[in-house]
Formats: structure tokens, C-alpha cells, sequence
């Protein structure tokens, strides 16, 4: 029997063939523009990629939800799209609006809001599974496009910064529960927590620790934060960014100061998309570091989040 590696990669070859949709903006990858930059000493990217306009400009407000149909309902999605069954609840699909070469996403069968919260086990079995991706999850107010119904995305390994970034950072131990150790990174891309695990029990543990002592705000139900995790090596490998804020000031603003970017996983992981070429020409380091530093928490309040959890019992 094929592995799921193989299922979703045969999925994504017979898409290629009959959805006109996939296989246009799958060969537009290949002339996706990239320009490499440094941020805080560590090597990000920006790439232009136009097709990204539907993500980075999507509307989430209740009313603009309840106007369109859920596109990740069954029933609801274009293109004849088949799956790849996982489990008794998700669904892998293919995007058509790809960032990496080999995107999936992958939505539970019901119609439920997004949220984290009881499923971050799931996340490590996908991540276990789809041992040739990357498994990651925009919360709701943190890049999700379609906050009103649960997913997870995937993209192939070996394209996101944070896989070696990571690595070469400054890392402070913060706590270990049995095989799990959870590490903070203070003086990174961002403030952010890497938890590193050899047992899923383990290492849900340790993330609902953490997931417990971050702030929900008021008229929200769950913190806001990006995840992603990969499995390698016998062990689960998650980044968590807390977050603050959904967009940056230049993302709201008129004329020339406008900065179309939406900061979701991908981009904390250290691949910023620019829809907008006039965007891709002129973004700097300098504009970089102000979205991630107004979208994400300070070093202060990292630190509190650290000195919370080192005193909080286990």
C-alpha cells in the first residue's frame, strides 16, 4: 500500500491534469520572484506571488463569513476536487493557491469553527504521517481565510527559513515534562517557543501548559497564535507565535505607506508573500521588522509568558 506521502503526491499529479485552476497556478510558481534578506541576522524571504491576493486580502469579519459559501465544505468546493482520507474526521485536499510546490490543505469533514484547542494532537499525527511536510495552523484571527471552519495546512519540507533558523538561535529552556522540552527563543525573527518531543502525549502536555497561560481577548475564544510542526528524527518538532495583532498599521494604510502583507504562519516561519509587485520592489528590512514587532508579543511580555510557566505546577 502507498504511503499518505504518496497518495497526496499522486492527488496532486492527477489535479495537475483536470483542474485548469491547480495546474495554472502550480506552473506560476515556477516564476515566482524571491528576493533574500536578513532580519535580526537570520535569513528570511520575500516572494512575489500575485495568486496570494485572495488570502492576503480576505475579509473575516462575521458578515463577510455568512455572505460566502464555506469553501472547504465538501459540497461547496470548485474544481470536482478529490481527497485523501486521514483519520475518521480530515480530509486532505490540494490548494490551488499554492506557496510551496507540493500545498495541501487539510479540513476537517464538518462545518466547525477553527481552534486549536483538543486538536494539537491531531496536528502531530499529520505531522507524523506526512513525514515529507511541514503541518501548520493559522489560528482565526492569526491568517486563517476561512476561521469559520477547522484546517490545518502542509507544504513540502526544505522551504521555510525557520527549519535551520531555528537552530542557529539563542535558546532558553523553559520547561520539560517527561520526553518534551519547551525552549524559548527571545532574541529571534520574533519572540517564540520551539517544543521538541519524542512522545505525542508528552508533548500535548507541555503545549496545553503553554496554550493555558496565553492571553484570550475579550470576544475571542482562543489565544491568538501560528503553529507549525514537523516530525523528524523520532522526535516532533513545534514553533508557537503568540500573537497580538491580526494586521500591521501599513496593511491599513492609504497611498504610498500601504503595505499589502499579512503576516500568517508562512510568514513567521520567514517567507513574507507580497501580492502586490509595487509591494515585492519596495518592502526593506527595516518594514520586516515593524510588522513582525507590532503583529507579535515584545520581549516583555515573552518574558512573562516564561516566568508564568516556570512557576506554574506541572
Amino acid at each position: 500500500m502507498d504511503t499518505i506521502n504518496q497518495q497526496v503526491r499522486k492527488l496532486l499529479s492527477d489535479h495537475l491534469i483536470f483542474w485548469d485552476l491547480a495546474r495554472i497556478n502550480y506552473a506560476a510558481l515556477e516564476k515566482v520572484q524571491t528576493r533574500n534578506l536578513k532580519v535580526n541576522g537570520y535569513e528570511v524571504a520575500l516572494q512575489f506571488n500575485p495568486e496570494r491576493i485572495r488570502s492576503s486580502g480576505a475579509k473575516i469579519d462575521k458578515q463577510s463569513l455568512a455572505a460566502r459559501p464555506c469553501f472547504l465544505c465538501e459540497k461547496n468546493r470548485p474544481g470536482n476536487q478529490q481527497w485523501v482520507d486521514f483519520g475518521e474526521e480530515y480530509q486532505i485536499i490540494i490548494n490551488p493557491y499554492p506557496i510551496f510546490k507540493e500545498h495541501l490543505t487539510i479540513p476537517i469533514q464538518s462545518h466547525q469553527k477553527q481552534q486549536i484547542k483538543g486538536r494539537y494532537g491531531d496536528m502531530l499525527l499529520l505531522a507524523e504521517a506526512l513525514s515529507d511536510f511541514i503541518v501548520f495552523y493559522n489560528g482565526p484571527k492569526c491568517g486563517a481565510s476561512a476561521p469559520d471552519h477547522m484546517h490545518f495546512q502542509a507544504g513540502n519540507k526544505g522551504l521555510l527559513p525557520v527549519e535551520q533558523n531555528w537552530l542557529q538561535a539563542k535558546k532558553e529552556e523553559v520547561r520539560t515534562y517527561r520526553s518534551a522540552t519547551l525552549y524559548a527563543l527571545k532574541h529571534f525573527l520574533q519572540p517564540m517557543f520551539v517544543l521538541v518531543a519524542e512522545e505525542k502525549d508528552d508533548a500535548v502536555f507541555l503545549f496545553e501548559h503553554l496554550y493555558d497561560l496565553l492571553e484570550i481577548l475579550p470576544g475571542e475564544y482562543e489565544p491568538m497564535m501560528n503553529l507549525l510542526t514537523w516530525h523528524e528524527a523520532c522526535k516532533w518538532i513545534t514553533c508557537l507565535y503568540p500573537r497580538k495583532r491580526l494586521h500591521p498599521a501599513c496593511y491599513h494604510a492609504e497611498g504610498d505607506a500601504k503595505i499589502l502583507i499579512s503576516p500568517a504562519t508562512v510568514e513567521m516561519a520567514g517567507i513574507f508573500i507580497a501580492p502586490l509587485e509595487k509591494d515585492y520592489l519596495k518592502v526593506t528590512v527595516e518594514d520586516l521588522q515593524g510588522i513582525l514587532s507590532e503583529v507579535c508579543i515584545s520581549e516583555e511580555e515573552m518574558n512573562g509568558l516564561i516566568q508564568k510557566s516556570k512557576i506554574y505546577s506541572l
